[in-house]
């Protein structure tokens, strides 16, 4: 007999592991997803990525605004009597009497390796912390935030090159895997969860927009991880003669000057360890993403430049 999935996320990141649950057979009894955004003027309305695809797929699905004193959604999930449900990256918090209305229990697919970077922004922390190695975590749900028991990890190494784009893709491709691998023997009780250790735990606090201007007193590499962790949103940028400029992409360099200073005409900018970072891919305010040839043709930054003059 076929078992009762409830399916629960909202961005990018949900889609690949919602697909995989599907495409493999397994029954998808309803999605839960948060509810369509009205754009910043108010003209468009924006539904998720999981209902985009729950509607391309057939799947019922569902919007509550909040879970939280629900008794319509709480009545719904009860009388459905599902089996499991597979949280990833909802974005609500799932009230503590929510938690029992399945026969094994609500599991989360969460993108970072417990108890490290627990929390909204595990992905982007990791890469401004200049980890080495981040990964997903397969854990049940308890009523504190992100500290039930884990039943398996999945590490990727974290390169110079990823943002926080390209390492969600990977996590959200190795979680669409191997959710796979540990589903079955759940629903049959054939996997152990352990206890994280909680003295050994970090939060990824949500990012606040002004953690994202970029100091240049600080070291090149703090610098370039920042402008990664933070693309494609909300971007690391710095302020120009009252412009505001986004860091889209950036490399390490070589070059010494006073902090701040851009040191050619292809913006190398002087950072506080006696190093420098070369930008590649650069956006002006309100303005397209330019790579930094043609950016420079028309800029008035030039070699000289100091940029700590906002």
């Amino acid at each position: 007999m076929l078992k009762k999935i409830v399916f629960m996320g909202t961005p990018f990141f949900s889609v690949p592991i919602l697909k995989s649950l599907y495409q493999n057979g397994y029954q998808i009894s309803v999605v839960y997803t948060q509810p369509p955004q009205k754009s910043q003027r108010g003209q468009k309305i924006n539904k998720s990525p999981i209902q985009g695809i729950s509607e391309t797929l057939n799947i019922e699905y569902r919007t509550p605004s909040s879970l939280k004193n629900n008794k319509e959604e709480y009545e719904y999930l009860k009388k459905l009597d599902a089996d499991i449900a597979i949280v990833v990256a909802y974005g609500q918090i799932i009230p503590k009497e929510f938690l029992s209305l399945t026969k094994k229990g609500f599991i989360n697919i969460h993108a970072s390796l417990l108890p490290k970077w627990r929390g909204a922004a595990p992905i982007q922390r990791s890469i401004m912390n200049l980890d080495k190695e981040t990964g997903v975590s397969i854990m049940k749900i308890e009523e504190k935030l992100d500290t039930g028991p884990v039943c398996n990890f999945y590490k990727i190494k974290i390169t110079d090159k990823d943002n926080a784009e390209i390492a969600s893709e990977k996590l959200s491709l190795l979680a669409a895997e191997k959710i796979l691998d540990n589903i079955d023997d759940i629903l049959e009780d054939k996997i152990e969860f352990k206890q994280q250790k909680h003295s050994e735990a970090t939060y990824a606090f949500k990012i606040d927009k002004s953690e994202s201007k970029i100091q240049w007193s600080d070291t090149a590499e703090n610098i370039i991880a920042k402008i990664n962790g933070l693309y494609p949103s909300p971007g690391a940028f710095f302020i120009h003669k009252g412009e505001r400029y986004k860091i889209l992409k950036a490399e390490l360099a070589s070059g010494i000057g006073e902090i701040g200073n851009v040191l050619d005409n292809y913006l190398e900018i002087s950072c506080g360890n006696k190093k420098s970072i070369k930008v590649m891919d650069i956006q002006r305010q309100g303005k397209r993403p330019q790579n930094i040839s043609e950016f420079m043709l028309g800029s008035q930054i030039k070699k000289g430049s100091n940029l700590n003059n906002a």
